[in-house]
């Protein structure tokens, strides 16, 4: 099993290439860009100088879409925002030479079948989009942490299925979600040989996830001795969003050495 670990946040564009050096320093060999709130990255010039670099350093970079993303609304103006948004991060994901996007799909709305044909269809328009362009970053819609938003393991699995489109398996959102994380069935429903996760410590209740939290080393170990144990023959990118994803990140790859 080959792993990356990494953070998710990059810091803004003038710490960008010191960030990155620091993060090679660490042995980091991944970085979410996390544009939460927004594309921040507007310069072509400063998305190529902070791509070379990572590629320089052997750091993989991925992006994270804003979070107010639903494909599913009742308002078409918000899907074509929505989309839009997604589209902006591909833009300037593919010049940094990010691998994927990963995002939100949305809510479920009035019901859960509607709610998956609708996100689907506007996964496939934008890969139109994508391939119109002949970009090569991948969307990833994310496994989600709250019971009533779409993005449990087995949607996503057939997004991938049916659309041919990447993924973001979130272990503290699954645990949250499903009280569980059963990896062998996680291995059933992704079978790539490739997977980007996300990882951290969770709170959460009967209705899902309430907030992340720090990673510890008893968490860590167990999280690398199941994916060591059941799909070691994976290539796994695992982003920290631990309240200290840098900090979590190098905890993990510690106690993988050990």
């Amino acid at each position: 099993m080959k792993l990356k670990f990494g953070p998710s946040g990059l810091g803004s564009v003038k710490e960008a290439v010191k960030n990155l050096e620091a993060f090679h320093k660490l042995g980091l060999k991944a970085c979410e860009i996390a544009f939460t709130y927004g594309v921040y990255i507007h310069d072509e010039k400063d998305a190529k100088i902070i791509g070379e670099k990572a590629k320089e350093l052997g750091i993989e970079l991925s992006i994270h879409a804003p979070y107010y993303v639903n494909l599913n609304s009742d308002e078409k103006e918000k899907i074509e925002a929505s989309k839009q948004r997604i589209l902006d991060c591909c833009r300037v994901g593919e010049i940094l030479g990010a691998k994927v996007v990963v995002f939100h799909a949305g809510f479920f709305g009035k019901t859960r079948e509607k709610a998956y044909g609708n996100i689907r269809e506007q996964i496939i328009e934008m890969q139109k989009e994508i391939s119109k362009n002949s970009w090569k970053i991948k969307l990833a819609p994310e496994t989600m942490g709250k019971i009533n938003v779409f993005g449990s393991v087995e949607e996503i699995s057939q997004l991938v299925k049916e659309t041919g489109c990447s993924f973001c398996i979130d272990f503290a959102h699954i645990l949250a979600r499903d009280k569980i994380v059963d990896f062998e069935k996680l291995k059933k429903l992704f079978p790539e040989e490739k997977w980007h996760c996300h990882f951290s410590g969770i709170e959460y209740g009967e209705k899902g996830e309430k907030k992340h939290i720090p990673a510890s080393e008893k968490l860590w170990k167990e999280l690398l001795e199941n994916l060591q144990n059941i799909v070691k023959e994976k290539e796994i990118k695992i982003i920290c969003e631990a309240p200290d994803p840098v900090g979590d990140a190098v905890m993990g790859m510690k106690v993988l050495e050990k």
